[in-house]
């Protein structure tokens, strides 16, 4: 299946040859929608003030009219709303099915790896009680807080080896490595992940969402893992904090759709560390033409949600920035590609890491509601942060 809509025809290309083809400082993004690698820069994207989503597509019709065949734009946004945007019209893109059968690459061991928490386990902990503090004013209903591991090597980090192993450990995610180099950076900065978390995907004038919220870690033994789904399918806990996300994503999608489907309940989302309550929303745009309704334009409407920022979100996003010891950056972002016809996908940027030469930041977040436990929290977050320990090698540090 093709990534593109586009009438055009276009090379074929197998999704290990691209995975393949990656190097440091490329794009890639692949979903059970297909593949994309894109490489060069023909133009940035260069927010005017305006709607991110009409700058992109005039910063498109530009790079057509240059000759560019089918321009795309590809990148990350970041979590806050005053966030810098790393979005780009790419000189050259490849595209391909969805990876399967793609082989584990082998490892580079690094010695001496340094690890420093962001806060300390317990900061997080008091971090969790001052947000139920919050909630139990009537502040808040929902935040999710995040923290951070740093991890330094002794040798810069291979990308490509990561990304790879990244894929290969969970092909049906929404893998991505994306350049997010600032000015100054002395050496490339690439955000790299595997999302289980859809945040929206437009293939003409269907739309689809798929948020996620209410987790539970998972253990690798059967009957353990079925009592686990069993008691998140019926925690109150969970069901409360997963309707904030799925009832807000419904309700702005509704601002653009018509017959919008969203489930009655939600169903069970495994990934190879994590379960999560999962609802799959989806709807028809009534005016398809619309830049605020191409993919771009729903996720930065959509963004962010109540699965990595909270409720009331403009409240929640101010107890993030006052709580967390460290910027987000482009965790909890999103991630993904925008065509000229408006189509395209994004994920939610999370089990994902920033690489800067030999430091890897690795990110992850639990959702605080009245009930929550500031203990489940940091157990909660330990255990997401092992999808990027696992590509790395590091699975003794969860």
């Amino acid at each position: 299946m093709s990534i593109s809509t586009s009438a055009r025809p276009h090379p074929v290309y197998e999704a290990a040859d691209l995975l393949a083809a990656y190097l440091t400082g490329s794009f890639y993004f692949s979903s059970p929608r297909g593949t994309m690698l894109a490489d060069g820069v023909h133009s940035r994207v260069a927010p005017a003030g305006g709607p991110l989503a009409e700058t992109a597509a005039r910063t498109m019709d530009a790079a057509a009219l240059a000759g560019v065949p089918d321009p795309v734009v590809v990148g990350a946004v970041g979590f806050r709303p005053e966030a810098e945007a790393s979005l780009v019209v790419p000189a050259v893109v490849r595209r391909a099915g969805a990876p399967e059968h793609i082989q584990v690459p082998d490892l580079h061991t690094h010695e001496g790896w340094q690890v420093r928490p962001v806060p300390e386990p317990e900061g997080y902990v008091e971090g969790v009680r001052r947000a139920l503090d919050l909630i139990r004013d009537e502040q808040l209903r929902k935040v999710v807080l995040a923290r951070c591991l740093e991890l330094t090597a002794d040798a810069p980090v291979w990308v490509p080896t990561l990304l790879s192993r990244l894929v290969c450990g969970n092909p049906s995610a929404y893998a991505f490595a994306a350049d997010v180099t600032a000015p100054g950076d002395g050496a490339s900065r690439t955000l790299v992940g595997a999302s289980p978390e859809l945040l929206v995907s437009r293939r003409g004038a269907t739309v689809t969402a798929n948020p996620l919220a209410g987790s539970t870690p998972r253990s690798g033994d059967e009957a353990l893992d079925r009592e686990r789904v069993a008691r998140l399918r019926n925690s109150a806990k969970d069901l409360g904090e997963h309707a904030h996300t799925a009832g807000q994503v419904a309700e702005v999608l509704g601002r653009f759709c018509t017959d919008l489907e969203v489930l009655d309940s939600p169903e069970v989302l495994g990934t190879p560390t994590m379960w999560h309550l999962s609802t799959r929303i989806t709807g028809r745009l009534r005016d398809a033409a619309d830049p605020a309704a191409s993919s771009l334009g729903l996720a930065q409407a959509l963004h962010p949600t109540p699965a990595v920022g909270g409720v009331p979100t403009a409240g929640a996003v101010d107890a993030i920035a006052e709580i967390e010891a460290q910027d987000r950056g482009f965790y909890a972002g999103m991630v993904g590609w925008n065509d000229r016809h408006g189509d395209g996908e994004w994920a939610v940027t999370i089990r994902s890491a920033e690489v800067y030469d030999r430091t890897v930041r690795i990110f992850a977040g639990a959702g605080v509601v009245a009930g929550s436990s500031p203990e489940a929290e940091l157990a909660e977050t330990t255990a997401k942060f092992r999808t990027l320990l696992k590509a790395l090698g590091l699975e003794e540090l969860a």
